[in-house]
């Protein structure tokens, strides 16, 4: 089991652009089968954390049912923003305090910081995420949310290109 922080890039390390907006992301090809695809890192995912932006942006982009069968948790201090039927859970406090939960949750699988940067920081900095799997799409934005807004040192496991994206596996130095 790993704590393993996966998420997407501008090459000038934004993860949204100015506008919260994602759509330099999706306007990309990524193969669902290719190296670092989602569809097989989910396979290994027992838990999910995120913050309440991430999350909401899943409720505007993608709503509906939720999409994930793993246990989710949103870090807010409004847990009135979880719709009605989705089974996600809220915390508000030190992503230290909530770790034990995450990694119970997860058993022998992985938990997913999926983000923002934000929430990756606080994991960062509590020094809890093992591993970063980050897929940098071929473009800048000049400005935005940062992918991590934290000093950190990681070594390279590994790289591959999957359609558009440059992806790269780190590991904590």
């Amino acid at each position: 089991m790993a704590c393993i922080y996966y998420t997407a890039s501008s090459l000038d390390g934004f993860v949204a652009d100015e506008h919260a907006s994602l759509e330099w992301l999706l306007s990309r090809d990524f193969a669902a089968d290719g190296p670092f695809s989602i569809d097989e890192f989910l396979e290994s995912v027992g838990a999910l954390v995120m913050g309440a932006d991430t999350y909401e942006w899943l409720l505007t982009h993608q709503p509906g049912e939720w999409m994930y069968s793993q246990p989710t948790w949103v870090i807010t201090h409004r847990p009135q923003i979880v719709a009605a039927g989705h089974p996600v859970h809220t915390f508000a406090g030190a992503v230290t305090d909530l770790y034990p939960t995450l990694a119970a949750a997860a058993g022998d699988r992985h938990v997913w910081v999926m983000g923002g940067g934000q929430v990756a920081r606080q994991f960062v900095d509590a020094g809890l995420v093992d591993e970063m799997i980050v897929s940098y799409a071929p473009c800048t934005l000049g400005a935005g949310s940062r992918v991590l807004p934290a000093r950190s040192e990681w070594v390279l496991v590994d790289t591959a290109r999957n359609a558009d994206f440059v992806c790269a596996h780190w590991r904590k130095a």
